[in-house]
């Protein structure tokens, strides 16, 4: 049974990984990423993906350097692909079953934060193994 905490930490948890998914695939398309861009990309207030950088460089998954320009920690880096990959193989496993791959992405974008390890090691599995 889920309480108010369990929740509330299933958000912030889902948060923390869409800013780092979201500075991976901005260091993808361009390495000098900065708050601006998490900012455009995810459509968020600059005070907000300020707070979130904050909470980030805190947790030691990134480091802003004195540019403004945003690095990741090896942690942080490891993480971030790690919720990128959750993303790609859960997509595909959507895609798998017939759905397009606007829904797939759209829904994958939220399993991914709430997948157990036990069962994404299962999904990756079944799709490479496809």
């Amino acid at each position: 049974m889920f309480s108010w905490y369990n929740t509330a930490m299933i958000k912030y948890q889902e948060s923390e990984e869409m800013y780092l998914e979201t500075i991976l695939l901005c260091k993808r398309k361009s390495h000098n990423v900065h708050a601006v861009h998490i900012a455009e990309e995810l459509g968020y207030s600059r005070p907000s993906v300020s707070r979130g950088v904050n909470l980030l460089v805190k947790k030691g998954y990134i480091t802003v350097t004195q540019s403004g320009e945003i690095e990741f920690t090896q942690a942080g880096k490891e993480k971030a692909e790690d919720i990128y990959e959750r993303h790609t193989v859960i997509t595909k496993l959507l895609e798998m079953t017939g759905a397009s791959r606007e829904v797939a992405e759209e829904n994958a974008c939220r399993i991914e934060h709430v997948v157990s390890p036990e069962l994404f090691d299962i999904l990756k599995q079944y799709v490479h193994n496809r």
